[in-house]
């Protein structure tokens, strides 16, 4: 590949990143508009519709070998029924916070998310933390610690978000498996619960499509394009960006989901909030310095050698 090509993807790998995290920094408004389904019922939808889109991808793309390799292993089937309960509790969680009034803490969620990454990776990955690093987890930890004596509160859901995301992509890394091939597989071993749930559970307003007015099924429906296609312009990017490079990106959603908040959906911005989030963008700044600084030292090291 010529300099050129590669330029040519680094941009191309640019643009699927802000489109991925721009698209999930905005997920909430989505969400905002279904205030009157109840979480499990929109998460049951968005299993249904994202698993019949994908499996139209994988039809087109001829992704079925794939889907059938991952099958025939017992222990990617084990990770990736792990993954499916997890990432089903991430989306859960993230529905209700958004429609409840939280989404302050499910930013604070997925921007306590990176600094946890890196903590999941020294205790699973045999990944060392650099000095720089234990500074800004320390940083992360101290703005909860401090949150929890000073107010008497724990920014739970913000705490079950992170981690939850943080096991799925440490979990996800084991199995080392396609995105578009692992979320189809997930999406199927939910698919029994969530197809039970909407057919023989849920006795609400909305639970029945054929009751519903079009607006509001073309709005369920939409959930399987609401999780596949930020999910697919991820990968794009991955496959084109250094992880390195990608990670400054990360930020883009949880600070979308911060102005919505705030600015938007009126979400107040007390006291205990203002400080947790002081120390967790000061645990950020310090992390995006390290790694910035390191990115260096690595290329004057290769260019020396």
């Amino acid at each position: 590949m010529t300099a050129e090509q590669q330029q040519q993807r680094a941009k191309q790998g640019v643009l699927f990143a802000i489109g991925a995290y721009t698209m999930w920094g905005i997920a909430p408004i989505y969400f905002k508009s279904l205030a009157d389904v109840s979480a499990l019922e929109i998460l049951s939808h968005r299993i249904v519709w994202s698993f019949i889109l994908l499996a139209v991808l994988l039809h087109f793309g001829r992704g079925w070998r794939n889907v059938r390799d991952v099958m025939a292993s017992k222990v990617k089937m084990t990770y990736l029924f792990f993954t499916s309960i997890v990432i089903a509790t991430n989306w859960l969680i993230f529905i209700w916070a958004v429609n409840a009034n939280h989404m302050l803490d499910a930013s604070l969620g997925y921007y306590i998310n990176p600094l946890l990454n890196v903590l999941l990776g020294m205790i699973f990955l045999g990944e060392r933390l650099r000095k720089m690093q234990w500074f800004a987890v320390a940083l992360a930890c101290g703005g909860v610690i401090v949150q929890l004596i000073a107010f008497g509160s724990v920014p739970i859901v913000a705490i079950v978000l992170a981690f939850s995301f943080g096991c799925y992509g440490l979990l996800r890394k084991k199995v080392n498996l396609d995105a578009q091939t692992g979320l189809f597989v997930e999406t199927l071993l939910l698919l029994p619960i969530a197809a039970i749930y909407l057919i023989g559970i849920a006795e609400t307003a909305t639970s029945n499509m054929a009751l519903n007015d079009t607006t509001l099924n073309l709005l369920l429906i939409a959930a399987g394009v609401i999780t596949t296609l930020p999910l697919l312009c991820f990968t794009g990017a991955a496959t084109r960006l250094k992880l390195s490079t990608l990670g400054f990106f990360q930020y883009i959603g949880p600070s979308l989901m911060f102005l919505l908040a705030v600015l938007v959906y009126g979400e107040a911005f007390t006291a205990d909030k203002a400080i947790t989030f002081a120390f967790i963008w000061s645990a950020l700044v310090v992390f995006s310095f390290d790694g910035l600084k390191n990115n260096r030292q690595i290329k004057k090291a290769a260019a020396l050698s």
